[in-house]
């Protein structure tokens, strides 16, 4: 008779515990450790030649077709994934509640529903009536998905076993599962690791495309925990601010595509809208003359997009100024704003700054150095940046803008848009002629040369008693 064990996992890094603590010694957070009981099945060690059997091993060399794809008949969907769904493949999804992971599966299951593919969406958070009422509201009511409101593991797989099952499977979510082999209770490190692996199992044996919807915890990870991540194929996160109308599908792991593809939608009262030019919607509230707003041209995997930078930088009524970062990473703002004190002799310690990524989305690259120091400088001194003027750039400690990857495909979406001049950084010798003509760009090579960009008597104020020029270790002859 197999022995049961009792454990104690930790619900926030999977870690295992002989006996209960208050703190989690792995990843530290406190009151995380639940009891679960687990049997002691299989044998202590494992001998050669006993009932086991020899796998062959064949050369590395060979011709490899690339996989099948199933549009889903949402490009944007497609376009994260890498151009579709691979059969056999799984896909999870994370997102903030109510931020549209439902939505945009349940579109998706109707688009392939509605081109002959068979889709079964199982949903163990809401009833069937509940999904058929958010599917009217879509005007997705008369696709043929088959759906079902189910939460036993057990049923769930006996039921999509089938050689004539389904070829994409909807879960949602898989935090409500659960398998009555195991004590512990649905959304537990220990259910949903075994739900996983068993559902992911299946999706291999018969082919069928699965996709997972996961919670996410209040840092923002899938919650279960991050070993569901290494399980999938594919991670996809849904990010947005809930005042922008804006949504931002980004896939931070794909076995099948490129990582950091992001697809874009609007959330409109007849769901997820694809948005084709992202740049231009973007841009489309943008208004020209005004100090503090900087254009940036950046790369979302392989898609340029173009956004707005905006900066105010205020006089700080207390002793402790504030920092306010929205959309990017508040200490590549501290370090932006240190090179500028040191390198051209700008005080802007002493000001409360605010940044803002306009539209919601959420930049990581640093190329986009450049465009929050123009931001920055025009801000202080009251000067508009061109508006006409699109920048990118990484700015280095010691003042001097490096280059960055797919120049030439940013200049290109800027000159699209309708962009005149461009501030970048100096390209590569080997980098051949730019694609764009009617586009004029100015590489720069220091911050130096863009704080000259800005009238001398506007940034006065913000110029400290030392020799900028001295102070960046520049000769000037």
């Amino acid at each position: 008779m197999a022995k049961s064990t009792t454990q104690f996992v930790c619900q926030s890094c999977g870690a295992v515990f002989p006996r209960w603590a208050g703190k989690c010694d792995a990843c530290g957070a406190w009151n995380s450790l639940g009891e679960e009981t687990r049997g002691d099945v299989g044998p202590k060690a494992v001998t050669a030649g006993k009932g086991g059997r020899r796998i062959e091993f064949v050369p590395l060399t060979g011709s490899a077709a690339p996989p099948p794809r199933i549009p889903t008949g949402i490009g944007e969907l497609d376009r994260v994934c890498g151009g579709g769904l691979v059969p056999g493949s799984a896909l999870l999804v994370g997102g903030d509640p109510g931020i549209g992971k439902s939505t945009v599966l349940l579109q998706a299951s109707a688009a392939l529903a509605r081109s002959g593919v068979e889709v079964a969406y199982i949903s163990g958070e809401e009833a069937i009536d509940q999904v058929r009422l958010r599917a009217g509201r879509l005007g997705l009511a008369d696709a043929p998905v088959r759906l079902a409101a189910a939460t036993n593991l057990r049923d769930i797989v006996a039921t999509l076993d089938d050689a004539a099952g389904p070829r994409v499977v909807v879960i949602d979510s898989i935090q409500t599962m659960y398998l009555d082999s195991l004590d512990s209770a649905p959304g537990s490190v220990g259910q949903v690791r075994a739900c996983s692996h068993e559902l992911i199992r299946l999706a291999k044996k018969r082919g069928f495309a699965l996709f997972l919807v996961g919670h996410v915890t209040k840092e923002g990870s899938i919650a279960g925990p991050r070993v569901m991540e290494h399980m999938v194929d594919t991670v996809l996160y849904f990010e947005g601010e809930r005042g922008h109308q804006f949504r931002i599908l980004r896939a931070t792991k794909n076995r099948f595509g490129a990582t950091d593809e992001i697809g874009v939608f609007e959330m409109t009262e007849g769901g997820l809208v694809e948005v084709l030019n992202p740049s231009a919607l973007f841009l489309a509230e943008r208004r020209g003359n005004v100090s503090g707003s900087c254009v940036f041209c950046g790369m979302e995997g392989s898609r340029p997009m173009l956004v707005e930078i905006q900066a105010l930088v205020a006089t700080s009524g207390s002793g402790s100024p504030r920092r306010a970062v929205v959309g990017w990473d508040s200490g590549r703002l501290s370090m932006v704003m240190a090179v500028l004190e040191a390198r051209c002799g700008l005080a802007l310690a002493g000001n409360d700054v605010y940044l803002n990524v306009a539209g919601g989305l959420r930049i990581s690259e640093p190329a986009a150095d450049l465009a929050v120091a123009a931001a920055l400088m025009s801000s202080a001194s009251g000067t508009p940046v061109p508006a006409d003027l699109a920048v990118f750039g990484e700015i280095g400690l010691s003042g001097e803008i490096r280059a960055v990857s797919q120049a030439e495909t940013r200049l290109k979406e800027a000159a699209k848009l309708g962009f005149a001049e461009a501030l970048a950084p100096p390209r590569r010798a080997k980098a051949a002629k730019p694609a764009v003509d009617v586009l004029r760009v100015r590489e720069i090579g220091h911050l130096q040369d863009l704080v000259a960009l800005f009238p001398a008597d506007a940034l006065r104020g913000t110029t400290s008693e030392k020799d900028p020029v001295k102070s960046s270790g520049r000769d000037t002859g």
